[in-house]
């Protein structure tokens, strides 16, 4: 497995890394014994950076990600994002981002984990409170052993700058792929500028590119995400049809023709998959990380920045 540092001054990392959510809700059905031999395959061909989410199925993955790293915790880099509230039925209610609250959520993740330290923490935006509060609780932790390093995810420039004024910034994670370049006109130049590493989740655009309709129990993305609804569907598998015909030429499958884009773009993105299945993940393991700048260009053809029909996001 290829190492890649998060950030200029940060830590080192697989160039790939796991994205866990998938294995407790949004996508549909999971299978706990196969995201386990997931997690298990992964550390065993070198994946260090393991992806979750305290409220990735309200704890359920942090307990699952603990399982499936007992006794191997000093093998794996973990990310947690916090900050996102939600309801006894699994609605969202907002963010909280207080000093308090995160200092609150990081005590129950920890237990939750079954670890003394997280080894990125990584806050969403809230709007009722400044950046710099959040971040400096973050700091705090980090002074006391609990933190190793300070991320913070989906957020405009000027956030993150304040951000890194109040503490460095290791990493930003972003939504990336060939489908979803919002990133790159302002954020990627400045987090470059400022020594952030990106790691990229959404890098087969949330199984788009790979066929999936977004349909099924438990599957949210149909009814969360425009470029599954209707004509947008419709016309967007018409672009990852292209794209698999372009893989094809270049002798790779259309998940590794994806993630080989995203990696292609800069030894400071790490790319994030959210393999659920050791067939899944051999596939990913076996994605390029510096494609030719003629399988680039042909991935660029199939998927032309401005054909994407439908937002990333429903709109507020």
């Amino acid at each position: 497995m290829e190492i890649r540092t998060l950030g200029s001054s940060g830590p080192e990392v697989s160039a790939i890394g796991l994205g866990c959510m998938g294995m407790s809700e949004f996508y549909g059905r999971s299978d706990r014994t196969a995201s386990l031999a997931t997690i298990a395959a992964a550390l065993e061909a070198g994946i260090t950076l393991f992806d979750t989410g305290d409220f990735y199925g309200m704890g359920h993955n942090e307990l699952l990600l603990a399982e499936g790293l007992r006794g191997k915790r000093n093998r794996a880099f973990i990310q947690v994002k916090f900050g996102s509230q939600r309801g006894p039925d699994g609605s969202f209610l907002g963010v909280d981002a207080r000093p308090v609250a995160v200092k609150t959520s990081l005590a129950y993740s920890l237990r939750r984990l079954d670890t003394d330290y997280v080894d990125l923490y990584q806050t969403r935006l809230d709007p009722a409170v400044p950046v710099e509060e959040t971040i400096g609780a973050i700091a705090e932790l980090v002074h006391q052993g609990y933190v190793r390093y300070v991320g913070i995810t989906n957020v405009d420039t000027e956030t993150i700058k304040r951000a890194h004024s109040t503490h460095p910034v290791t990493a930003l994670q972003f939504e990336y792929s060939v489908m979803s370049r919002d990133i790159e006109p302002e954020i990627l130049p400045l987090c470059r500028e400022l020594g952030i590493g990106i790691t990229a989740y959404g890098v087969l655009s949330r199984g788009l590119l790979t066929g999936s309709d977004g349909n099924g129990e438990g599957d949210v993305r149909s009814s969360f995400y425009p470029r599954f609804q209707g004509k947008n569907l419709q016309h967007n598998k018409r672009l990852a049809e292209a794209l698999a015909k372009a893989a094809e030429r270049e002798g790779v499958t259309t998940a590794q023709a994806a993630i080989g884009w995203v990696a292609s773009q800069g030894r400071d993105i790490i790319p994030l998959v959210g393999a659920r299945t050791t067939g899944r993940l051999a596939e990913a393991l076996g994605a390029p990380l510096k494609l030719s700048a003629h399988a680039l260009a042909a991935i660029e053809e199939a998927i032309p920045q401005t054909a994407v029909h439908g937002s990333r996001f429903m709109s507020a």
